[in-house]
């Protein structure tokens, strides 16, 4: 996969951030494109098939990605068009707004465990 170093960077804080892999290599990809294909994808990230289908699934159940069936001459696959369907800084905030929702809840599991402390 060739991401440039700041791309890279951006992906494996998602990877820390509980973002799965494909995921967030998914993601750093889209977001700086307009709509964009599966093949696409599996060109430009070397993630496979199963690996990008499987990554786009979680998008969708997010809401972070529309999907769109694109006309297809031939037999095969079909191609499905993927756009982020908010900008990407809403979608920081929203993974932001998850980690410090689980920060609290360390935080009010360490306090309720110091309680039965002697």
């Amino acid at each position: 996969m060739v991401l440039s170093e700041a791309n890279d960077k951006l992906a494996k804080y998602l990877i820390i951030s509980d973002i799965p892999r494909s995921v967030a290599y998914t993601l750093v990809y889209i977001r700086d494109k307009g709509e964009i294909t599966s093949v696409e994808i599996e060109r430009e990230t070397g993630l496979r098939q199963p690996e990008v289908s499987i990554a786009m699934q979680w998008l969708r159940r997010k809401g972070w990605i529309n999907k769109r069936n694109m006309k297809k001459e031939g037999k095969g696959r079909p191609i499905h068009g993927y756009r982020l369907s908010k900008s990407f800084n809403e979608i920081l905030e929203e993974i932001i707004q998850d980690l410090t929702n689980k920060i609290n809840e360390i935080n009010d599991n360490i306090d309720q465990l110091k309680s039965f402390q002697d």
